[in-house]
């Protein structure tokens, strides 16, 4: 997403977004003989252990078998450790290709329900973007403002659904405004502006804020047509309008923390603002934001559990993209993370320094209290999450990657580590990662199991993720031999979409040599 991002967050909120506003990418390049084989009229993974999206515990060796971009059966074939007799699995035919995976763990092909293409102020590609997100086995994302214009969006979308590009399945929703000259005043511009985006081929819309009114009409109308929304409550709108009432007119998903805190005021209806506070500086913006769960109603108390009792009842989702905060915690651990000297284009670096013009990079004069506070603010976002989860919340897994050090495909898979850190256990975290996500699109029939009749989309990694989700870092996780030698892991081996088998290690090492040939020239 360009720069030009920073100035959405104040003018979405009176002004229509204009396609003008941001400055559109290339486009990707055609995927070719070099990334991907298949579909394949039968393709059989042997052997492999599965963890599916549905808080089924591991279970193996079993075959899954495809053909074309459907997953066709799943057959039990053995027991661990016992050699597996060649009569009691599903026959190859002669066409048929396989992969042998014993030894190997499958899960369902990963949804990222925020990912931002990027764009020309990160100085990223859409086939650098697209290869990172495959390479960490993400297979469907939800592009939430399609700001690199919506018919960019939409022709990338419908070539990765021809599988004519190397990239994950699209689901494009729309900035609310995008294509308007005027800013809207009345409900009925409203309306029509929605219908007009459903008529487009829009998936749905994303929000940043309005006047109640207008909200309550868009919500309405985008409902009642089919489509989906998300959210982000930004503060120049949320006194009057939060998470509750967003949900209570229909909006799909909430974005990140925003909008919830104001919800669960008990004893204040306003963030406690310094005198001196301007939201156009971001050091203010994020610095105070650290202070906000504080001044929300205690855990477990009487309005606490009001609140999210109103959210359940509503089935409404919340997509807390936990990694994209993650930095405010600790700065230099995520400003040297493992992944920027390989995978990190210099221009991206330059973007996350601090800057007063780069949307989050607000490293101004962040220091010691800044990141105890947001410690603290991550704890009770954290335990907000964790009991909505429990009392049987849909949480899904977002990544937002492209600011704040986090990085596409990299970001992801930071965001289970911090969803496992927030109390769910891994099967609960996979289950966020894949069925969840799925339910929110309203994709669960085609995705977010493995299971016959749904759609091919499969993440083959040789570690157990279950035991540490780092192996399923580009970078790998870090390991001592018996010899005492240092390793390091390999990372996601194979991701499956739409029946397309592409080698992951493949795909990440193009990104590195995009890397430095950037950092050649």
């Amino acid at each position: 997403m360009p720069r030009s991002l920073l100035l959405l967050f104040l003018l979405i909120l009176v002004l229509p977004v204009s396609n003008s506003l941001f400055g559109q990418m290339t486009d990707a390049e055609d995927r070719g003989d070099d990334f991907g084989e298949g579909p394949f009229d039968q393709l059989i993974i042997r052997g492999v252990t599965l963890i599916n999206g549905n808080l089924a515990p591991p279970i193996g060796p079993v075959d899954i078998v495809i053909e074309g971009n459907r997953i066709v059966s799943v057959e039990t074939v053995g027991f661990p450790g016992v050699p597996i007799k060649p009569d009691s699995r599903p026959e190859l035919r002669d066409d048929g290709r396989e992969i042998d995976a014993e030894g190997m763990y499958a899960l369902p092909g990963f949804i990222d329900m925020h990912g931002h293409t990027g764009g020309r102020a990160q100085g990223t590609t859409p086939d650098y973007v697209y290869k990172l997100w495959l390479g960490h086995g993400i297979t469907t994302i939800r592009e939430p403002g399609s700001f690199n214009g919506l018919d960019w969006t939409l022709r990338h979308k419908e070539r990765s659904a021809n599988n004519e590009i190397t990239a994950p399945r699209i689901v494009a929703y729309t900035g609310f405004g995008m294509g308007r000259e005027e800013p809207f005043t009345t409900t009925d511009e409203v309306r029509a502006w929605v219908r007009e985006n459903k008529e487009k081929g829009s998936d749905g819309i994303k929000f940043f804020g309005a006047r109640p009114d207008l909200m309550q009409a868009a919500l309405e109308e985008n409902k009642q047509l089919g489509l989906r929304s998300a959210m982000h409550h930004a503060q120049m709108n949320v006194g009057e309008w939060n998470v509750l009432h967003s949900a209570s007119a229909g909006l799909t998903t909430m974005e990140h923390w925003y909008g919830l805190p104001e919800a669960l005021f008990a004893d204040r209806r306003v963030q406690d603002y310094p005198v001196d506070y301007n939201y156009q500086n971001e050091q203010h913006r994020f610095g105070e934001a650290g202070n906000l769960w504080q001044q929300a109603a205690a855990p477990y108390s009487d309005h606490w559990n009001a609140v999210m009792d109103s959210l359940l009842a509503l089935d409404f989702t919340i997509n807390p993209t936990f990694n994209i905060y993650d930095a405010n915690r600790d700065i230099m651990r995520a400003r040297n993370a493992d992944w920027h000297e390989e995978y990190t284009l210099p221009s991206l670096m330059r973007f996350y320094a601090p800057s007063r013009v780069s949307h989050g990079s607000y490293w101004h004069h962040w220091g010691t209290e800044q990141e105890v506070n947001w410690k603290e603010n991550y704890r009770l976002w954290m335990t907000f999450i964790n009991e909505y989860k429990n009392r049987g919340g849909r949480v899904t897994a977002g990544s937002d990657s492209g600011y704040i050090y986090q990085l596409y495909g990299f970001g992801y898979i930071r965001e289970l580590e911090l969803l496992r850190e927030a109390g769910f256990h891994p099967l609960e975290v996979i289950q966020s990662a894949t069925l969840h996500g799925a339910e929110a699109l309203g994709m669960a029939d085609r995705l977010g199991t493995i299971e016959a009749g749904k759609l091919a989309d499969i993440v083959l990694v040789a570690d157990n993720p279950l035991a540490d989700f780092k192996v399923l870092y580009g970078t790998g996780a870090t390991r001592l031999t018996e010899d005492n030698e240092v390793t390091t892991t390999e990372g996601i081996r194979y991701t499956i979409k739409d029946g397309i088998v592409y080698d992951a290690v493949a795909l990440r090492e193009a990104v590195k040599q995009m890397v430095r040939e950037a950092k050649s020239e």
